[in-house]
């Protein structure tokens, strides 16, 4: 009885290339709403032939002021022609200084006839600004696998389903940790929590990153509602809510990612309880899928149990060494600790004493993912799907694979952060451990 070696490893190599594509057509739909950072940020193509960095062009909120350029608000109003004593009709008949004909009425309207208090105009500046933004691009390995290995396992589709399950929880929590990490990075408004009262600070590091100059000894109070009442009324008077995530009762209703305990801190807080007990607005179609049922004081609750969280740089050595930050500053506490390739939970995760929270709003950025490319002027090569997508690699190598008998998962993901309304983003940085809520 003959064994043909190559048909069985050429069976195990299709085998695998077939699955490649399951996990390809399989990881979005088994990654859908189980993220409000998946599920809420827009996504729209990167656009082809204009190089790796471009910008957006973004014209500033504007309102109208008396003078050009000046900063007292409001329009010029003017009387058109001079009303009779009854009030209610315009007299022509008056003579001398009084006489205004009602065909000079509409020179009024148009203005611009004198300088200084005789000049009727109100005016409107645009004020704009360019943001540059760029692609960034990464690749994800599977270790080698043997077809020699597979082709004899009495377990071979157990096998291959666990693999796919693991690339679809990597694809996941790397574009969840993308996202969430370049939307801090945009976003304008940094909110630290304190027992006496918050500063809202118009420009910010990046919460998400290790390069930090928040010194921790700042952040003293607990997430509350009373800090989460100025950010909402902050956002309204700004015009975020025009595009709101939801509205209730006439009222805009804006999204909040906090993790599992900041949420109940806060709709357990003292005085707040009945805000969810008798709230059954019906929730944005948008909101729905991800579980959430009712909004509570102006904000839909999105669970995000990964949040980052941050311990006190403790170390005292005066430098930033080996990715630690300044002395006093913030340091990102990963939420699962790595070890021969073994992710497990991470301890310190859960005892850090800072976290961070997020106000979405759907204006603030767009994620661009470039389009599959195949080729062009006549050269043609295999496209690449930047979305997450792993394809079976089984490369011949005289050395290494001269059988090719091994092969590897490999896949490539691309995105970049278009920053748009950028004053509409919040990073709220709380104790998460202290008592006191913020004032």
């Amino acid at each position: 009885m003959s064994f043909n070696l190559d048909a069985g490893i050429t069976a195990v190599n299709t085998i695998l290339a077939e699955e490649a594509n399951r996990i390809g057509s399989d990881i979005y739909s088994r990654t859908l709403h189980t993220s409000p950072w998946l599920d809420l940020t827009k996504q729209t193509s990167f656009a082809d032939g204009m190089g790796y960095q471009q910008t957006t062009l973004v014209y500033d909120r504007a309102i109208a002021t008396t003078e050009a350029g000046g900063s007292t608000v409001g329009a010029n109003w003017s009387d058109l022609g001079t009303l009779s004593s009854g009030g209610n009709q315009f007299n022509t008949s008056l003579s001398g200084a009084n006489a205004q004909p009602l065909d000079d009425a509409a020179d009024d309207v148009q203005g611009g006839r004198g300088t200084g208090s005789a000049d009727k105009r109100a005016f409107v500046q645009f004020g704009k600004q360019l943001k540059k933004f760029n692609l960034q691009r990464a690749v994800i390995e599977s270790p080698r696998i043997s077809l020699e290995d597979l082709r004899f396992a009495a377990h071979r589709q157990e096998q291959l389903r666990a693999i796919m399950d693991i690339m679809t929880q990597v694809t996941r929590n790397t574009w969840e940790t993308r996202y969430r990490e370049e939307f801090d990075k945009v976003s304008d408004n940094l909110v630290i929590c304190k027992s006496a009262s918050s500063s809202f600070a118009d420009s910010k590091e990046g919460t998400a990153t290790v390069d930090q100059t928040i010194t921790a000894t700042n952040i003293t109070a607990n997430i509350s509602n009373a800090i989460l009442d100025k950010v909402y009324f902050r956002q309204v008077r700004a015009g975020a809510g025009s595009n709101a995530y939801g509205r209730e009762n006439g009222r805009p209703v804006f999204a909040l990612v906090l993790s599992s305990e900041a949420s109940y801190q806060l709709q357990t807080e003292a005085g707040f309880r009945d805000d969810v007990r008798y709230n059954n607005a019906k929730v944005s179609d948008l909101i729905a899928p991800l579980g959430i049922e009712k909004s509570f004081r102006g904000f839909y609750h999105l669970v995000d149990d990964l949040a980052p969280r941050f311990e006190q740089d403790t170390d005292t050595d005066g430098s930033s060494a080996s990715g630690d930050t300044a002395d006093n500053t913030l340091n990102l506490v990963e939420p699962y600790s790595v070890s021969g390739g073994v992710a497990t939970p991470n301890p310190s995760y859960e005892a850090a004493s800072y976290e961070a929270a997020f106000v979405l709003h759907p204006e603030v950025c767009e994620a661009q993912i470039p389009n599959p490319l195949s080729g062009s002027n006549g050269i043609s090569f295999d496209p690449v799907n930047y979305r997450g997508k792993f394809d079976w690699k089984n490369i011949a190598n005289e050395i290494t694979n001269p059988d090719g008998s091994i092969g590897f998962f490999r896949g490539v993901l691309a995105s970049a952060t278009k920053p748009i309304k950028t004053e509409f983003g919040y990073v709220i940085l709380f104790k998460r451990d202290s008592s006191t809520p913020a004032a």
